[in-house]
């Protein structure tokens, strides 16, 4: 019987969230001030071989999702051989991608013939070229939905993610509902989080689940889906629609009583929670000789430190508020 990574709350670990790396081709508002973070230099960061490594054992302790994030996971070079190495690893059922789109329409027919590359999720926060030029400060929306538009006709499941910003493209909620219809593709609007940056952002209005949720009532009507329990979104289906919408309360925290996840940041920082300000550097373990047996000891007993939900765990941070970009951290 394998050992298995169960919290003391009883949840049992079953996906690991890696980010490969903190660098990123857009500067998002809410998520980066303009002139970018201060990235880590390229030696902090874990090899690819180093992340093979982790997420291998972690597979050994019952592991079978991983969700590889950035940052922009392909600013990274060589992150496509790095997913056909992931591939080769068969106690890994399925790996997904988060990504910003700006870059990866080339990569799509070889993500299509990598079977364990089972969903992408495309960040895109608005769906007006202006309005996403504003956000992104970057001015790449043609190629973005371009993406949008080519993994909507190809074999992997694409959910579009949708940051819900106060003031901004709130008045857009109906309209990336819309897309839905003809589109297969699953829509997830995401409350705002107050990690961007040292506060870049001043929110006014306070955009959660509930005013979300009347925001979609008020032109659709729309039935609840049964999740999977650990899901960390509240999804509904539309009828006549192809695709379906679904909400994260990623900043109300009603999800984590069902959390069956880790965190690994690009310079090698384990975190339970995405609130926590990290438990252990895994990677200077992994550069002072740590051999599998250590690392499989080390991650059981980390595991059981994991806090009951994210209040807790942003209670007991050491280094003060939560206002790391969420490029540090990993999306």
């Amino acid at each position: 019987m394998q050992q298995q990574l169960i919290d003391s709350f009883g949840r049992q670990m079953d996906y690991v969230r890696l980010a490969v790396t903190d660098r990123c081709n857009l500067r998002c508002q809410y998520c980066m001030p303009a002139h970018g973070i201060e990235i880590a230099p390229r030696a902090d960061l874990l090899t690819f071989k180093e992340m093979y490594r982790i997420i291998r054992v972690l597979t050994e302790l019952g592991v079978t999702k991983v969700r590889l994030t950035g940052g922009e996971p392909f600013v990274r070079k060589d992150f496509v051989k790095f997913l056909e190495m992931l591939s080769f690893n068969d106690l890994l059922e399925a790996i997904n991608i988060t990504t910003n789109g700006a870059m990866i329409s080339k990569h799509i027919p070889t993500l299509e013939q990598l079977e364990k590359i089972k969903h992408i999720n495309l960040s895109i926060d608005s769906l007006q070229k202006e309005k996403f030029h504003q956000i992104t400060r970057r001015d790449v929306f043609p190629e973005v939905y371009e993406t949008f538009e080519a993994l909507e006709k190809s074999s992997l499941n694409l959910k579009l993610n949708v940051v819900v910003q106060a003031g901004f493209n709130t008045d857009e909620i109906v309209d990336f509902v819309a897309l839905t219809k003809d589109k297969n593709v699953a829509v997830r609007f995401i409350e705002e989080m107050p990690f961007n940056g040292k506060g870049q952002r001043e929110m006014k209005e306070n955009w959660n689940y509930a005013k979300i949720l009347e925001e979609i009532k008020s032109q659709f009507e729309i039935v609840p889906i049964v999740s999977e329990k650990s899901s960390t979104s509240r999804n509904f289906s539309i009828d006549g629609h192809k695709g379906s919408v679904g909400i994260i309360p990623a900043f109300t925290r009603t999800i984590c009583s069902d959390c069956n996840r880790i965190r690994v940041t690009p310079t090698g920082t384990f975190k339970n929670c995405l609130f926590d300000d990290g438990v252990f550097n895994i990677r200077d373990f992994l550069r002072k000789g740590a051999s599998n047996e250590d690392l499989k000891e080390l991650f059981l007993s980390l595991v059981k430190e994991k806090p009951e939900n994210g209040f807790v765990a942003e209670a007991n941070r050491k280094k003060g508020d939560v206002s790391e970009s969420m490029s540090t951290i990993g999306g």
